[in-house]
C-alpha cells in the first residue's frame, strides 16, 4: 500500500503535464525575459495559417462531395490560430509589455493610446477571421500587425 502513494503522485504529475495543452504567451511574473520580435513573428505565422485555412475551407466547400472531416479540421485550425493571436495580444502585449501611462504625459500617452488601439484592432480582426472565410480580414489583420510593429518598436528596444 505504501508504494501506491508515490506512484499516484507520479501519475498525477504526468497527467497534469499532458493535460495542459498550451503554455501561456509568457509567465506574468516580472522575470524581465521578453522576446517582442518573436511574438510578432508568431502572429505573422498564425496569420499565414489562417489564410491557408480559409483558402482550404473555400476549396473543400466547392467540391460536389466535400470531405467534411477535412473541412472541420481546417475550420478548427483557423479558429485555433486566431485564438493564438488574441492570446499574444492580451497575455503578452496588453498584460505585460504595454505600460499604463499618465494622461498628463501627452506624448507618451498618445503612443500608449496608439498601441492600445492597434492591439484592439488586431484582436477584433482575429475574431473576424474566426467568423468568416473572407480574406479581407486577413489583409486587415496583416496590415494592422505591420502598423503595430512600426509603432511599438519605434518606442521599445526589446
Amino acid at each position: 500500500m505504501k508504494t501506491m502513494k508515490p506512484l499516484t503522485g507520479i501519475l498525477l504529475v504526468v497527467l497534469a503535464l499532458f493535460s495542459y495543452d498550451r503554455v501561456n504567451a509568457h509567465c506574468e511574473i516580472p522575470c524581465g525575459i521578453y522576446a517582442d520580435s518573436v511574438r510578432i513573428s508568431l502572429i505573422r505565422e498564425d496569420i499565414k495559417t489562417i489564410e491557408k485555412s480559409m483558402n482550404q475551407i473555400v476549396e473543400l466547400s466547392k467540391e460536389s462531395s466535400p470531405n467534411y472531416n477535412q473541412l472541420v479540421r481546417w475550420v478548427m485550425n483557423k479558429e485555433e490560430h486566431a485564438k493564438k493571436i488574441q492570446e499574444i495580444v492580451s497575455q503578452y502585449f496588453l498584460h505585460q509589455r504595454i505600460k499604463i501611462v499618465d494622461p498628463a504625459q501627452k506624448e507618451a500617452y498618445a503612443k500608449y493610446q496608439k498601441h492600445l488601439t492597434l492591439l484592439h484592432q488586431i484582436s477584433v480582426y482575429a475574431m473576424k477571421c474566426k467568423q468568416s472565410t473572407d480574406l479581407q480580414w486577413v489583409e486587415k489583420l496583416r496590415a494592422t500587425v505591420d502598423e503595430f510593429e512600426k509603432a511599438y518598436f519605434h518606442t521599445h528596444k526589446h
